[in-house]
């Protein structure tokens, strides 16, 4: 039984195995199978504990597989809110759940040459919040970032005050930015979400393992737990990329509370969300206070040019 007044749970990170769609048509048999997922995971583990947050993978309705932003634009990108939203709406009230979807290509007519790479958050009310991709992931990536639009208003990173905490999300190459998921924790999150197609080699096995390296030091660092979902396609599906999985849940002190087995294939899997000890650790503690320590002035980085010190700008001195 959930009690909102001393919120404990579990989170579902969901990785999906689908074949890379081509045209919007595509998408709705995607959206079947994940609200089937979600039904499964909140039924199945029942029994043990209430399910109350679910995460799914960058790229699980759409990728960036044409060359264009016009021809992306025009076969799979789509506004937000759409159908496909609003059945997981109708899903997230009817099991009164928090579902953070897999990213959508989205076409906004403020921003007519443009595509976002946006995921929701979407809960028993509706949508709470949408994240566009702020750093894409270059050269490959089409989107546009969000941070670079003249005139762009709305939040970069939202946080969503929910009964089951505060939840902020950033999606893939943004968690290779400390900044960003350091200014998500500054607007109040304490659940980080992570909505990733992380591909090899950098996913969840070694020699490098960057995907469970950065999920486990952005939780340290930020005192927050971290659900990342991690795209899970073969390469057959998702090609020119095999796509590792490794999906998992994180603590606040980096602890591994849950992870998928490394390697392609759909898979859930689920952890705890102690929320109440987060607070207590957030309040009470003296040492690895990262967040209290902080000293923003010892760092003149951030007073300088943002792209100073690209490759390019290096070759022209």
């Amino acid at each position: 039984m959930f009690d909102p007044d001393s919120p404990r749970y579990w989170a579902a990170a969901c990785q999906t195995d689908f074949r890379c769609p081509t045209d919007q048509k595509e998408i709705e048999s995607h959206v079947d199978r994940m609200l089937q997922i979600v039904e499964q995971t909140v039924v199945g583990y029942g029994p043990f504990s209430c399910v109350k947050l679910l995460a799914f993978p960058e790229f699980a309705h759409a990728a960036p597989v044409y060359e264009d932003v016009k021809t992306l634009r025009r076969r799979l990108a789509v506004p937000i809110p759409n159908e496909h939203t609003k059945r997981y709406a109708q899903k997230a009230k009817e099991l009164d759940v928090y579902i953070q979807t897999g990213t959508f290509l989205e076409a906004d007519e403020r921003w007519p040459d443009a595509v976002f790479n946006t995921t929701c958050l979407i809960g028993p009310d509706g949508i709470l919040t949408k994240y566009r991709k702020v750093h894409p992931w270059t050269p490959w990536e089409l989107h546009a970032s969000p941070a670079d639009l003249e005139g762009y208003d709305e939040p970069l990173f939202p946080v969503a005050d929910t009964p089951i905490g505060k939840i902020g999300v950033a999606i893939c190459y943004d968690w290779l930015f400390p900044e960003a998921i350091r200014q998500i924790t500054a607007n109040g999150a304490e659940i980080i979400i992570r909505v990733s197609a992380y591909m090899d080699p950098w996913g969840a096995t070694p020699p490098m393992d960057w995907w469970t390296l950065i999920n486990r030091t952005r939780a340290l660092e930020n005192t927050a737990f971290v659900v990342a979902a991690n795209q899970a396609a073969s390469m057959q599906n998702y090609p020119p990329f095999s796509w590792p999985g490794g999906s998992m849940v994180v603590d606040f002190d980096g602890r591994v509370l849950a992870q998928a087995d490394p390697g392609p294939g759909e898979k859930v899997v689920v952890g705890p969300i102690d929320l109440p000890a987060l607070r207590h650790a957030r309040e009470t503690r003296v040492g690895h206070r990262m967040l209290a320590d902080l000293r923003p002035n010892a760092y003149p980085v951030y007073s300088q040019s943002p792209r100073q010190n690209t490759p390019d700008t290096v070759a022209e001195r």
